[in-house]
Protein backbone atom coordinates (compact mmCIF):
# COMPACT_ATOMS: atom_id res chain seq x y z
CA UNK A 1 0.00 0.00 0.00
CA UNK A 2 1.60 3.36 -1.39
CA UNK A 3 0.30 6.69 -0.44
CA UNK A 4 1.34 9.82 -2.08
CA UNK A 5 1.13 13.56 -0.39
CA UNK A 6 1.53 16.64 -2.89
CA UNK A 7 1.97 19.19 -0.87
CA UNK A 8 0.85 22.98 -0.48
CA UNK A 9 -0.58 23.18 -4.03
CA UNK A 10 -2.94 26.04 -5.35
CA UNK A 11 -6.05 23.48 -5.93
CA UNK A 12 -8.89 24.84 -8.74
CA UNK A 13 -11.62 21.91 -8.40
CA UNK A 14 -15.14 23.36 -9.99
CA UNK A 15 -17.22 20.09 -8.69
CA UNK A 16 -16.36 21.36 -5.60
CA UNK A 17 -16.25 24.71 -5.41
CA UNK A 18 -12.79 24.93 -4.17
CA UNK A 19 -11.15 28.04 -6.34
CA UNK A 20 -7.40 29.00 -6.09
CA UNK A 21 -7.44 27.49 -2.54
CA UNK A 22 -3.92 26.02 -1.01
CA UNK A 23 -3.97 22.63 -0.35
CA UNK A 24 -2.67 19.04 0.37
CA UNK A 25 -3.62 16.12 -1.81
CA UNK A 26 -3.24 12.34 -0.80
CA UNK A 27 -3.40 9.39 -2.90
CA UNK A 28 -3.69 6.07 -1.81
CA UNK A 29 -3.47 3.01 -4.37
CA UNK A 30 -4.86 5.32 -7.43
CA UNK A 31 -7.50 7.28 -5.41
CA UNK A 32 -7.41 10.38 -2.98
CA UNK A 33 -8.23 10.23 0.12
CA UNK A 34 -8.41 12.37 3.04
CA UNK A 35 -5.22 11.90 4.60
CA UNK A 36 -3.00 9.29 6.13
CA UNK A 37 -4.33 6.73 8.83
CA UNK A 38 -2.96 6.36 11.77
CA UNK A 39 0.97 5.97 12.14
CA UNK A 40 0.93 5.33 8.10
CA UNK A 41 3.77 6.39 6.25
CA UNK A 42 3.97 8.67 3.46
CA UNK A 43 6.07 6.68 0.25
CA UNK A 44 6.69 9.72 -1.75
CA UNK A 45 5.97 13.64 -1.00
CA UNK A 46 5.90 16.06 -4.02
CA UNK A 47 6.69 19.81 -3.14
CA UNK A 48 4.15 21.55 -5.41
CA UNK A 49 4.09 24.79 -3.61
CA UNK A 50 2.84 27.38 -6.05
CA UNK A 51 1.66 25.11 -8.42
CA UNK A 52 -1.97 25.11 -9.95
CA UNK A 53 -3.80 21.89 -9.24
CA UNK A 54 -6.58 20.76 -11.33
CA UNK A 55 -7.93 16.89 -12.22
CA UNK A 56 -6.96 15.53 -15.52
CA UNK A 57 -8.63 17.25 -18.21
CA UNK A 58 -11.63 15.08 -20.09
CA UNK A 59 -11.61 15.30 -23.98
CA UNK A 60 -15.50 14.69 -24.66
CA UNK A 61 -15.29 14.56 -28.24
CA UNK A 62 -12.43 13.63 -30.30
CA UNK A 63 -11.93 11.12 -33.41
CA UNK A 64 -9.24 8.97 -31.75
CA UNK A 65 -10.86 5.37 -32.95
CA UNK A 66 -12.79 4.25 -35.53
CA UNK A 67 -13.00 3.17 -39.71
CA UNK A 68 -12.77 6.81 -40.52
CA UNK A 69 -9.72 7.74 -38.21
CA UNK A 70 -7.64 4.82 -39.61
CA UNK A 71 -8.66 5.92 -43.25
CA UNK A 72 -7.52 9.43 -42.62
CA UNK A 73 -4.32 7.92 -41.29
CA UNK A 74 -3.74 6.21 -44.79
CA UNK A 75 -4.75 8.51 -46.86
CA UNK A 76 -2.06 10.78 -45.32
CA UNK A 77 1.27 9.29 -45.15
CA UNK A 78 2.88 12.39 -45.84
CA UNK A 79 1.99 13.14 -42.23
CA UNK A 80 3.14 10.36 -40.40
CA UNK A 81 7.31 10.59 -41.76
CA UNK A 82 7.81 11.87 -38.25
CA UNK A 83 10.53 13.61 -36.37
CA UNK A 84 13.36 11.19 -36.05
CA UNK A 85 15.04 13.48 -33.05
CA UNK A 86 11.12 12.39 -31.48
CA UNK A 87 11.60 9.10 -31.64
CA UNK A 88 11.89 7.00 -28.67
CA UNK A 89 11.27 3.73 -26.94
CA UNK A 90 8.28 5.16 -26.11
CA UNK A 91 6.80 6.71 -29.33
CA UNK A 92 8.18 3.93 -31.34
CA UNK A 93 6.98 4.86 -34.95
CA UNK A 94 3.56 5.91 -33.86
CA UNK A 95 2.83 9.73 -35.12
CA UNK A 96 1.45 11.84 -37.42
CA UNK A 97 -0.20 15.49 -37.11
CA UNK A 98 -3.76 15.93 -38.22
CA UNK A 99 -4.36 11.86 -37.68
CA UNK A 100 -1.83 10.46 -35.25
CA UNK A 101 -1.28 7.20 -34.71
CA UNK A 102 -2.26 5.08 -31.17
CA UNK A 103 0.36 5.57 -29.31
CA UNK A 104 1.07 9.16 -30.32
CA UNK A 105 -2.23 10.23 -29.38
CA UNK A 106 -2.31 9.10 -25.56
CA UNK A 107 1.29 10.03 -25.48
CA UNK A 108 0.47 13.92 -26.84
CA UNK A 109 -2.98 14.25 -24.63
CA UNK A 110 -1.42 12.82 -21.66
CA UNK A 111 1.90 15.36 -22.46
CA UNK A 112 -0.83 18.44 -22.26
CA UNK A 113 -2.77 16.89 -18.77
CA UNK A 114 -5.23 14.87 -20.64
CA UNK A 115 -6.65 11.69 -19.00
CA UNK A 116 -9.65 10.99 -20.99
CA UNK A 117 -10.82 10.79 -24.04
CA UNK A 118 -14.40 9.69 -26.32
CA UNK A 119 -14.52 8.99 -29.64
CA UNK A 120 -17.99 10.63 -30.37
CA UNK A 121 -18.53 8.42 -33.47
CA UNK A 122 -18.62 4.70 -32.69
CA UNK A 123 -20.70 3.16 -35.82
CA UNK A 124 -22.02 -0.61 -34.28
CA UNK A 125 -20.94 -2.61 -36.66
CA UNK A 126 -17.23 -1.46 -36.37
CA UNK A 127 -17.35 -0.96 -32.40
CA UNK A 128 -14.66 -3.77 -31.81
CA UNK A 129 -12.27 -1.93 -34.06
CA UNK A 130 -12.82 1.16 -32.84
CA UNK A 131 -12.33 -0.36 -28.82
CA UNK A 132 -9.15 -2.12 -29.80
CA UNK A 133 -7.94 1.03 -31.35
CA UNK A 134 -8.75 3.29 -28.29
CA UNK A 135 -7.31 0.24 -26.07
CA UNK A 136 -4.24 0.25 -28.01
CA UNK A 137 -4.22 4.59 -27.08
CA UNK A 138 -1.91 4.22 -23.78
CA UNK A 139 -2.77 6.17 -20.41
CA UNK A 140 -5.94 7.88 -21.56
CA UNK A 141 -9.39 6.34 -20.00
CA UNK A 142 -12.11 6.10 -23.32
CA UNK A 143 -15.23 5.43 -23.94
CA UNK A 144 -17.33 6.10 -27.11
CA UNK A 145 -20.83 7.13 -28.60
CA UNK A 146 -22.50 4.54 -30.70
CA UNK A 147 -24.38 5.93 -34.17
CA UNK A 148 -27.95 5.59 -34.51
CA UNK A 149 -30.25 7.35 -36.45
CA UNK A 150 -29.53 6.16 -39.90
CA UNK A 151 -29.28 2.54 -39.51
CA UNK A 152 -32.01 0.56 -41.57
CA UNK A 153 -33.57 -1.26 -38.63
CA UNK A 154 -34.04 1.72 -36.86
CA UNK A 155 -35.26 3.49 -39.56
CA UNK A 156 -37.66 0.25 -40.23
CA UNK A 157 -38.71 0.51 -36.43
CA UNK A 158 -40.00 4.11 -36.94
CA UNK A 159 -41.50 3.60 -40.58
CA UNK A 160 -43.68 0.86 -39.09
CA UNK A 161 -44.24 3.27 -36.16
CA UNK A 162 -43.27 0.69 -33.13
CA UNK A 163 -43.57 2.24 -29.95
CA UNK A 164 -41.61 4.24 -27.47
CA UNK A 165 -40.70 0.98 -25.74
CA UNK A 166 -39.51 -0.79 -28.43
CA UNK A 167 -37.21 2.04 -29.35
CA UNK A 168 -35.99 2.28 -26.22
CA UNK A 169 -35.19 -1.81 -25.87
CA UNK A 170 -33.02 -1.40 -29.32
CA UNK A 171 -31.09 1.68 -27.87
CA UNK A 172 -30.40 -0.18 -25.12
CA UNK A 173 -29.61 -3.51 -26.81
CA UNK A 174 -27.13 -1.27 -28.75
CA UNK A 175 -25.09 0.27 -25.88
CA UNK A 176 -24.45 -2.90 -24.40
CA UNK A 177 -23.86 -4.88 -27.36
CA UNK A 178 -20.85 -2.26 -28.62
CA UNK A 179 -19.89 -1.64 -25.01
CA UNK A 180 -20.77 2.49 -25.05
CA UNK A 181 -21.24 5.11 -22.78
CA UNK A 182 -23.89 7.17 -25.11
CA UNK A 183 -25.39 7.48 -28.43
CA UNK A 184 -25.04 10.12 -31.28
CA UNK A 185 -26.45 11.29 -34.37
CA UNK A 186 -25.11 12.08 -37.72
CA UNK A 187 -27.17 13.86 -40.05
CA UNK A 188 -30.15 12.44 -38.61
CA UNK A 189 -31.47 9.99 -41.40
CA UNK A 190 -29.20 11.70 -43.60
CA UNK A 191 -26.51 9.44 -44.21
CA UNK A 192 -29.41 6.68 -45.44
CA UNK A 193 -31.05 9.14 -47.24
CA UNK A 194 -27.80 9.93 -49.29
CA UNK A 195 -27.85 5.67 -50.02
CA UNK A 196 -31.36 7.01 -52.03
CA UNK A 197 -29.51 9.64 -53.72
CA UNK A 198 -30.65 12.47 -51.43
CA UNK A 199 -28.29 14.97 -52.02
CA UNK A 200 -29.58 16.98 -48.75
CA UNK A 201 -31.73 16.28 -45.55
CA UNK A 202 -33.73 18.97 -43.66
CA UNK A 203 -34.98 19.10 -40.38
CA UNK A 204 -38.25 18.58 -41.57
CA UNK A 205 -37.76 16.65 -44.74
CA UNK A 206 -38.57 13.56 -45.48
CA UNK A 207 -36.23 10.44 -46.18
CA UNK A 208 -37.24 9.74 -49.70
CA UNK A 209 -37.38 5.74 -48.25
CA UNK A 210 -38.48 5.55 -44.85
CA UNK A 211 -40.56 8.65 -44.88
CA UNK A 212 -38.83 9.68 -41.63
CA UNK A 213 -37.80 13.29 -41.00
CA UNK A 214 -34.64 14.38 -38.85
CA UNK A 215 -36.95 15.52 -36.23
CA UNK A 216 -38.69 12.99 -35.91
CA UNK A 217 -35.82 10.74 -35.30
CA UNK A 218 -34.35 13.42 -32.87
CA UNK A 219 -37.23 13.21 -30.98
CA UNK A 220 -37.26 9.64 -30.71
CA UNK A 221 -34.09 8.69 -29.80
CA UNK A 222 -33.47 11.76 -26.95
CA UNK A 223 -37.02 10.12 -25.40
CA UNK A 224 -35.27 6.75 -25.81
CA UNK A 225 -31.73 7.99 -23.82
CA UNK A 226 -33.67 9.43 -21.28
CA UNK A 227 -36.03 7.35 -20.36
CA UNK A 228 -33.18 4.66 -20.14
CA UNK A 229 -31.61 6.89 -17.54
CA UNK A 230 -28.04 7.42 -19.63
CA UNK A 231 -26.44 10.40 -18.11
CA UNK A 232 -24.98 12.02 -21.64
CA UNK A 233 -27.48 13.46 -23.53
CA UNK A 234 -28.20 12.89 -26.62
CA UNK A 235 -25.09 13.53 -28.63
CA UNK A 236 -26.21 15.31 -32.40
CA UNK A 237 -24.81 16.36 -35.53
CA UNK A 238 -27.25 18.12 -36.54
CA UNK A 239 -28.74 18.63 -40.37
CA UNK A 240 -26.86 21.33 -43.11
CA UNK A 241 -24.03 20.64 -41.62
CA UNK A 242 -21.60 23.73 -43.29
CA UNK A 243 -24.45 25.37 -44.87
CA UNK A 244 -25.10 28.93 -44.72
CA UNK A 245 -28.22 29.46 -43.18
CA UNK A 246 -27.96 26.17 -41.23
CA UNK A 247 -28.03 28.40 -37.88
CA UNK A 248 -32.52 27.70 -38.36
CA UNK A 249 -31.83 23.77 -38.34
CA UNK A 250 -29.74 23.93 -35.35
CA UNK A 251 -32.35 25.85 -33.58
CA UNK A 252 -34.77 23.64 -34.64
CA UNK A 253 -33.34 20.61 -34.00
CA UNK A 254 -32.73 21.96 -29.82
CA UNK A 255 -36.35 22.00 -29.83
CA UNK A 256 -36.66 18.23 -31.62
CA UNK A 257 -35.66 17.41 -28.18
CA UNK A 258 -38.97 19.11 -26.36
CA UNK A 259 -37.21 20.22 -23.24
CA UNK A 260 -35.25 16.74 -22.75
CA UNK A 261 -31.18 16.93 -22.84
CA UNK A 262 -30.03 17.62 -25.67
CA UNK A 263 -26.21 17.93 -27.09
CA UNK A 264 -24.83 19.55 -30.09
CA UNK A 265 -21.89 18.61 -31.15
CA UNK A 266 -19.10 21.06 -32.98
CA UNK A 267 -22.36 24.01 -33.18
CA UNK A 268 -19.13 26.42 -34.61
CA UNK A 269 -20.32 24.28 -38.05
CA UNK A 270 -24.10 24.84 -37.52
CA UNK A 271 -23.77 28.63 -36.41
CA UNK A 272 -23.90 30.16 -40.15
CA UNK A 273 -26.28 33.05 -41.50
CA UNK A 274 -26.67 34.45 -45.09
CA UNK A 275 -25.94 37.94 -44.68
CA UNK A 276 -23.69 40.20 -46.49
CA UNK A 277 -22.38 40.37 -50.22
CA UNK A 278 -21.19 36.71 -49.93
CA UNK A 279 -24.44 35.16 -48.42
CA UNK A 280 -22.18 34.52 -45.58
CA UNK A 281 -22.24 35.35 -42.10
CA UNK A 282 -21.88 34.88 -38.16
CA UNK A 283 -25.45 33.37 -36.44
CA UNK A 284 -22.73 33.09 -33.28
CA UNK A 285 -25.18 35.66 -31.44
CA UNK A 286 -28.53 33.67 -31.98
CA UNK A 287 -27.01 30.28 -30.90
CA UNK A 288 -25.33 31.72 -27.49
CA UNK A 289 -28.83 33.33 -27.05
CA UNK A 290 -30.61 29.66 -27.34
CA UNK A 291 -28.17 27.90 -25.25
CA UNK A 292 -28.34 30.41 -22.83
CA UNK A 293 -32.00 30.59 -22.39
CA UNK A 294 -32.49 26.80 -22.95
CA UNK A 295 -31.35 24.76 -19.64
CA UNK A 296 -31.54 21.49 -21.45
CA UNK A 297 -29.21 22.24 -23.87
CA UNK A 298 -25.46 21.86 -24.11
CA UNK A 299 -23.00 21.89 -26.96
CA UNK A 300 -19.39 21.52 -27.73
CA UNK A 301 -17.43 24.12 -30.01
CA UNK A 302 -15.85 22.70 -32.64
CA UNK A 303 -13.17 25.54 -33.16
CA UNK A 304 -11.24 25.90 -36.08
CA UNK A 305 -7.68 26.92 -36.31
CA UNK A 306 -5.74 27.75 -39.51
CA UNK A 307 -3.21 24.81 -40.81
CA UNK A 308 -3.54 21.54 -42.22
CA UNK A 309 -5.99 19.04 -40.77
CA UNK A 310 -7.95 16.30 -42.16
CA UNK A 311 -12.13 16.29 -41.99
CA UNK A 312 -13.28 12.51 -41.01
CA UNK A 313 -17.31 12.18 -40.39
CA UNK A 314 -19.75 10.04 -40.47
CA UNK A 315 -21.87 12.37 -42.38
CA UNK A 316 -21.07 10.91 -46.16
CA UNK A 317 -23.47 13.55 -47.41
CA UNK A 318 -21.88 16.31 -46.56
CA UNK A 319 -18.40 15.26 -47.47
CA UNK A 320 -19.40 14.13 -50.88
CA UNK A 321 -19.76 18.67 -51.00
CA UNK A 322 -16.72 18.90 -49.87
CA UNK A 323 -14.85 16.89 -51.64
CA UNK A 324 -14.03 19.06 -54.77
CA UNK A 325 -12.26 21.54 -51.44
CA UNK A 326 -9.84 18.95 -50.32
CA UNK A 327 -6.29 19.91 -49.70
CA UNK A 328 -4.55 17.79 -51.01
CA UNK A 329 -6.76 16.72 -53.56
CA UNK A 330 -8.07 13.68 -52.65
CA UNK A 331 -11.42 12.09 -50.57
CA UNK A 332 -12.92 8.67 -49.46
CA UNK A 333 -16.41 8.44 -49.48
CA UNK A 334 -18.28 5.51 -48.26
CA UNK A 335 -21.62 3.48 -47.19
CA UNK A 336 -21.39 0.89 -44.69
CA UNK A 337 -23.74 -2.21 -44.12
CA UNK A 338 -27.07 -1.03 -43.32
CA UNK A 339 -25.62 1.31 -40.66
CA UNK A 340 -24.41 4.61 -42.17
CA UNK A 341 -21.26 5.95 -43.97
CA UNK A 342 -18.13 8.06 -43.59
CA UNK A 343 -16.29 10.63 -45.81
CA UNK A 344 -12.27 11.63 -45.42
CA UNK A 345 -11.57 14.79 -46.91
CA UNK A 346 -7.88 16.83 -46.11
CA UNK A 347 -8.02 20.60 -45.58
CA UNK A 348 -6.04 23.20 -44.85
CA UNK A 349 -7.56 26.27 -42.99
CA UNK A 350 -6.18 29.98 -44.31
CA UNK A 351 -6.41 32.81 -42.43
CA UNK A 352 -6.97 34.76 -45.38
CA UNK A 353 -9.69 32.61 -46.82
CA UNK A 354 -13.27 34.57 -45.95
CA UNK A 355 -14.66 31.21 -44.99
CA UNK A 356 -12.30 29.68 -42.67
CA UNK A 357 -11.34 33.31 -41.36
CA UNK A 358 -14.94 34.01 -40.62
CA UNK A 359 -15.38 30.31 -38.98
CA UNK A 360 -12.76 30.79 -36.59
CA UNK A 361 -14.25 34.10 -35.13
CA UNK A 362 -17.60 32.46 -34.69
CA UNK A 363 -16.56 29.42 -32.44
CA UNK A 364 -14.36 31.82 -30.26
CA UNK A 365 -18.10 34.44 -31.01
CA UNK A 366 -19.57 31.70 -29.18
CA UNK A 367 -17.37 30.39 -26.38
CA UNK A 368 -17.56 33.95 -25.32
CA UNK A 369 -21.24 34.29 -25.78
CA UNK A 370 -22.58 31.51 -23.84
CA UNK A 371 -22.54 32.54 -20.28
CA UNK A 372 -22.69 28.88 -18.48
CA UNK A 373 -18.78 27.47 -18.76
CA UNK A 374 -20.67 24.17 -17.31
CA UNK A 375 -23.29 24.40 -20.87
CA UNK A 376 -20.46 25.00 -23.20
CA UNK A 377 -17.18 22.52 -23.96
CA UNK A 378 -13.59 23.16 -25.60
CA UNK A 379 -12.87 20.53 -28.16
CA UNK A 380 -12.09 21.37 -32.04
CA UNK A 381 -13.80 17.57 -33.25
CA UNK A 382 -10.50 16.35 -33.63
CA UNK A 383 -9.23 16.50 -36.38
CA UNK A 384 -11.57 17.84 -37.95
CA UNK A 385 -11.32 21.93 -37.38
CA UNK A 386 -8.04 21.05 -36.14
CA UNK A 387 -5.54 18.67 -34.30
CA UNK A 388 -6.66 18.50 -30.49
CA UNK A 389 -2.53 19.33 -29.60
CA UNK A 390 -3.97 22.90 -30.62
CA UNK A 391 -6.01 23.14 -27.40
CA UNK A 392 -3.70 25.14 -25.50
CA UNK A 393 -3.49 27.50 -28.19
CA UNK A 394 -7.36 27.37 -28.36
CA UNK A 395 -7.39 27.64 -24.21
CA UNK A 396 -5.00 31.66 -24.75
CA UNK A 397 -7.26 32.52 -27.41
CA UNK A 398 -10.16 32.65 -24.76
CA UNK A 399 -7.99 33.71 -21.82
CA UNK A 400 -5.93 36.14 -23.11
CA UNK A 401 -8.14 39.22 -24.75
CA UNK A 402 -5.12 41.00 -26.70
CA UNK A 403 -3.70 38.06 -27.86
CA UNK A 404 -6.92 37.46 -29.59
CA UNK A 405 -7.23 40.58 -30.40
CA UNK A 406 -3.61 40.22 -32.12
CA UNK A 407 -5.24 37.30 -34.15
CA UNK A 408 -7.80 38.96 -35.48
CA UNK A 409 -6.47 41.85 -37.17
CA UNK A 410 -4.43 39.28 -38.93
CA UNK A 411 -7.24 37.80 -40.62
CA UNK A 412 -9.30 38.45 -43.38
CA UNK A 413 -10.16 41.77 -43.41
CA UNK A 414 -13.77 40.92 -44.81
CA UNK A 415 -14.17 38.33 -42.43
CA UNK A 416 -12.72 40.38 -39.58
CA UNK A 417 -15.70 43.17 -40.30
CA UNK A 418 -18.59 40.78 -40.29
CA UNK A 419 -17.33 39.55 -36.84
CA UNK A 420 -18.34 40.82 -33.37
CA UNK A 421 -15.31 39.27 -32.27
CA UNK A 422 -13.75 42.32 -31.10
CA UNK A 423 -16.48 43.80 -29.25
CA UNK A 424 -16.48 40.94 -26.34
CA UNK A 425 -14.34 41.86 -23.81
CA UNK A 426 -15.11 38.98 -21.70
CA UNK A 427 -11.34 36.14 -20.94
CA UNK A 428 -11.92 33.08 -19.18
CA UNK A 429 -10.48 32.33 -16.20
CA UNK A 430 -8.87 29.33 -14.86
CA UNK A 431 -11.57 28.32 -12.91
CA UNK A 432 -13.40 28.63 -16.20
CA UNK A 433 -11.06 26.44 -17.94
CA UNK A 434 -11.23 23.79 -15.30
CA UNK A 435 -14.82 23.50 -15.66
CA UNK A 436 -15.28 23.17 -19.36
CA UNK A 437 -12.22 20.94 -19.49
CA UNK A 438 -12.48 18.77 -16.32
CA UNK A 439 -15.76 19.43 -14.41
CA UNK A 440 -18.66 19.69 -16.64
CA UNK A 441 -17.09 17.04 -18.92
CA UNK A 442 -17.29 14.24 -16.55
CA UNK A 443 -20.48 15.65 -15.25
CA UNK A 444 -21.95 15.39 -18.59
CA UNK A 445 -20.89 12.30 -19.12
CA UNK A 446 -21.82 10.30 -15.80
CA UNK A 447 -18.08 10.01 -14.43
CA UNK A 448 -18.68 10.23 -10.74
CA UNK A 449 -15.15 9.42 -9.92
CA UNK A 450 -13.59 11.95 -12.51
CA UNK A 451 -12.77 15.62 -12.85
CA UNK A 452 -12.52 16.19 -9.31
CA UNK A 453 -10.39 16.29 -6.63
CA UNK A 454 -12.35 14.93 -3.76
CA UNK A 455 -11.76 11.97 -1.23
CA UNK A 456 -12.54 9.31 -3.37
CA UNK A 457 -12.46 10.52 -6.74
CA UNK A 458 -9.68 8.92 -9.27
CA UNK A 459 -5.85 10.20 -8.65
CA UNK A 460 -6.05 12.10 -12.01
CA UNK A 461 -4.00 15.10 -11.13
CA UNK A 462 -1.97 17.73 -13.41
CA UNK A 463 0.28 20.24 -11.64
CA UNK A 464 1.19 23.51 -14.15
CA UNK A 465 3.76 26.01 -12.97
CA UNK A 466 2.07 29.40 -13.52
CA UNK A 467 2.52 31.29 -16.40
CA UNK A 468 1.22 34.70 -17.83
CA UNK A 469 1.69 33.02 -21.27
CA UNK A 470 -1.26 30.30 -20.75
CA UNK A 471 -0.86 28.22 -24.06
CA UNK A 472 2.80 27.64 -22.84
CA UNK A 473 1.22 26.75 -19.39
CA UNK A 474 -1.18 24.36 -20.88
CA UNK A 475 0.94 22.56 -23.06
CA UNK A 476 3.64 21.66 -20.73
CA UNK A 477 2.34 20.88 -17.02
CA UNK A 478 5.58 20.06 -14.48
CA UNK A 479 3.28 16.48 -13.62
CA UNK A 480 0.77 14.65 -14.80
CA UNK A 481 -0.77 11.66 -12.46
CA UNK A 482 -2.68 9.05 -14.12
CA UNK A 483 -4.60 6.97 -11.92
CA UNK A 484 -2.14 7.79 -8.91
CA UNK A 485 1.04 6.83 -11.39
CA UNK A 486 3.27 9.80 -12.50
CA UNK A 487 3.39 9.19 -16.01
CA UNK A 488 4.68 12.91 -16.97
CA UNK A 489 7.45 15.04 -15.74
CA UNK A 490 7.90 18.10 -17.32
CA UNK A 491 5.96 17.95 -20.12
CA UNK A 492 7.41 14.46 -20.97
CA UNK A 493 6.31 11.00 -20.48
CA UNK A 494 7.97 8.93 -18.26
CA UNK A 495 5.69 5.97 -17.49
CA UNK A 496 3.10 4.16 -19.61
CA UNK A 497 0.37 2.98 -17.58
CA UNK A 498 -2.69 1.42 -19.18
CA UNK A 499 -6.46 3.67 -18.96
CA UNK A 500 -9.61 2.44 -18.30
CA UNK A 501 -12.72 1.68 -20.42
CA UNK A 502 -16.06 3.82 -19.58
CA UNK A 503 -19.86 2.30 -20.81
CA UNK A 504 -23.12 2.06 -19.45
CA UNK A 505 -25.24 -0.79 -19.25
CA UNK A 506 -28.94 -0.20 -19.59
CA UNK A 507 -31.67 -2.75 -19.16
CA UNK A 508 -34.18 -4.08 -21.37
CA UNK A 509 -36.55 -6.66 -22.54
CA UNK A 510 -34.29 -9.36 -23.98
CA UNK A 511 -37.16 -10.29 -26.10
CA UNK A 512 -35.72 -7.65 -29.03
CA UNK A 513 -33.17 -9.73 -29.95
CA UNK A 514 -35.93 -11.93 -31.54
CA UNK A 515 -36.39 -9.17 -33.74
CA UNK A 516 -32.47 -8.19 -34.21
CA UNK A 517 -31.67 -11.87 -34.48
CA UNK A 518 -33.40 -12.42 -37.95
CA UNK A 519 -32.72 -8.98 -39.39
CA UNK A 520 -28.74 -10.33 -38.99
CA UNK A 521 -29.32 -13.65 -40.65
CA UNK A 522 -30.84 -11.77 -43.78
CA UNK A 523 -28.61 -8.32 -43.98
CA UNK A 524 -25.22 -8.52 -42.55
CA UNK A 525 -22.60 -10.37 -43.02
CA UNK A 526 -21.61 -10.95 -39.29
CA UNK A 527 -24.17 -13.23 -36.93
CA UNK A 528 -25.80 -11.16 -33.90
CA UNK A 529 -23.96 -13.30 -31.80
CA UNK A 530 -20.69 -12.20 -32.60
CA UNK A 531 -21.82 -8.83 -33.13
CA UNK A 532 -22.05 -7.96 -29.14
CA UNK A 533 -18.78 -7.43 -27.33
CA UNK A 534 -18.70 -9.26 -24.04
CA UNK A 535 -17.06 -7.90 -20.95
CA UNK A 536 -13.95 -9.94 -21.19
CA UNK A 537 -13.16 -9.46 -24.88
CA UNK A 538 -13.18 -5.77 -24.22
CA UNK A 539 -10.82 -6.02 -21.56
CA UNK A 540 -9.03 -8.00 -23.71
CA UNK A 541 -9.03 -5.42 -26.94
CA UNK A 542 -7.73 -2.41 -24.45
CA UNK A 543 -4.66 -4.48 -23.50
CA UNK A 544 -5.80 -5.60 -19.85
CA UNK A 545 -7.81 -2.58 -19.16
CA UNK A 546 -10.60 -2.06 -16.38
CA UNK A 547 -14.18 -2.30 -17.71
CA UNK A 548 -16.01 0.60 -15.57
CA UNK A 549 -19.91 -0.01 -16.09
CA UNK A 550 -21.33 3.44 -15.08
CA UNK A 551 -25.39 2.97 -13.40
CA UNK A 552 -28.24 4.56 -15.24
CA UNK A 553 -30.51 6.87 -13.55
CA UNK A 554 -33.86 5.62 -12.19
CA UNK A 555 -36.30 8.15 -13.99
CA UNK A 556 -40.36 7.99 -14.26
Amino acid sequence: MSLIKLTGGRVIDPANGVNDQVRDIYVRDGRIVAGPNEHEKITAEYNIAGRIVMSGAIDMHSHIGGGKVNIAREMLPEDHRGDPLERTELTRSSCGHAAPGTLAAGYRYAEMGYTAAFEPAILPINARQAHMEMGDTPILDTGGYAMLGSDDFFLRMMAAKEDQKAINDYVAWTLNATQTVGIKIVNPGGISAFKFNQRKLDLDEQNAYYGITPREIVKVLSRAVHDLGVSKPLHVHASNLGVPGNVDTTLGTMDAAEGLPIHLTHIQFHSYGTEGDRKFSSAAARIAEAINQKKNVTADVGQILFGQTVTASGDNMVQYRNADHGSPKKSVIMDIECDAGCGVVPFKYKDQNFVNALQWAIGLEIFLMVDDPWRVFLTTDHPNGAPFTTYPHLIKLLMDRSFRNAMLDTINPDARAMSNLAGLDREYSLYEIAIMTRAAPAKLIGLADRGHLAPGAAADIVVYKEDADRERMFEKPELVFKDGELVVRDGRIVKVVRGNTHAVKPEFDRSIEKKIEPYFQRYHSVRMNNFKISDDELCECGGGSKLIAHACKKRG
